[in-house]
């Protein structure tokens, strides 16, 4: 028969053990939890010839520097357009490319294109220094439901080029009649410009995530059960770009409805 200082340091124990685990369990699943992040896509459509547009870049400089924001993880496009240029200087990160993807976003809205302005997720469109509108409508995004987009370092290129695999989920939101595009995006940390006509003149502009290309990889297929596609795709890789700041993105887009389903990013070297 055991002493009673026995059975009571038995018992002690057994509470201890218990209070550990009714308390180590939950903490384990906030933590697993809070690490778990929906990805949502900003795209800042600004230029260096907008004397509105510096507020809006050292905005999606706090945002991407943030990373992620109540379930959000940030991944930025900054996509300089060119129709700024005409007004004393020429933005060198803008591309026609660039404005025609916006002109796209605004045809869907029924609105005309300008500068600065941030769309989320493809679905909402708003003043690009809104930091209060921007915050809400990504916490609102990272709520929609997802499709799992995974990308990673695939088989080795040529010299002055790298392979990424790339692999597209079930769509979660399939839309009838619509066509679901896989797209690629390299984008740069750390351009600058010292800017010495037009509104900005006398500057010094500083950008993060500014879009240095942009191609279509292939189609979801929508009545795919899993996986609606995987492919390797190549990225070319310029010798001006500063590899270190380069990134890679790849997001699902509806053609028409340019609602953005889901996507990833990783580093250049990552």
């Amino acid at each position: 028969m055991k002493k009673f200082s026995e059975v009571r340091l038995g018992l002690s124990l057994a509470l201890l053990g218990t209070w550990f685990a009714l308390t180590a369990t939950p903490n384990a699943q906030t933590s697993s939890a809070q690490t778990a992040r929906n990805p949502v896509v900003i795209e800042l459509f600004t230029s260096e010839g907008c004397s509105s547009c510096p507020s809006a870049d050292r905005l999606l400089q706090k945002l991407e520097a943030r990373g992620s924001i109540a379930g959000a993880q940030i991944i930025a496009l900054e996509e300089h357009v060119d129709y700024w240029n005409h007004d004393g200087w020429v933005d060198p990160y803008s591309s026609r490319e660039w404005t025609e993807r916006q002109e796209a976003y605004v045809a869907v809205a029924n609105n005309d294109p300008y500068t600065p302005e941030l769309v989320v997720d493809g679905r909402r469109q708003f003043v690009g220094n809104d930091a209060s509108q921007a915050e809400a409508e990504i916490v609102k995004a990272a709520r929609d439901v997802k499709t799992q987009v995974s990308i990673a370092a695939g088989p080795p290129a040529a010299r002055g080029e790298r392979s990424f695999s790339v692999s597209v989920g079930r769509l979660e939101d399939s839309h009838l009649g619509d066509t679901a595009e896989v797209w690629l995006a390299i984008t740069e940390d750390g351009l600058r410009s010292s800017v010495d006509r037009g509104e900005n003149a006398g500057s010094v502009l500083q950008h993060v995530a500014t879009l240095r290309a942009l191609r279509k990889i292939g189609v979801a297929d929508a009545s795919a059960v899993q996986a609606s596609f995987q492919g390797n795709s190549v990225v070319r890789l310029n010798p001006r770009w500063d590899l270190k700041n380069v990134r890679v993105t790849v997001f699902v887009q509806y053609k028409r409805g340019r609602e953005i389903l889901g996507a990833a990013a990783t580093r250049i070297n990552g």
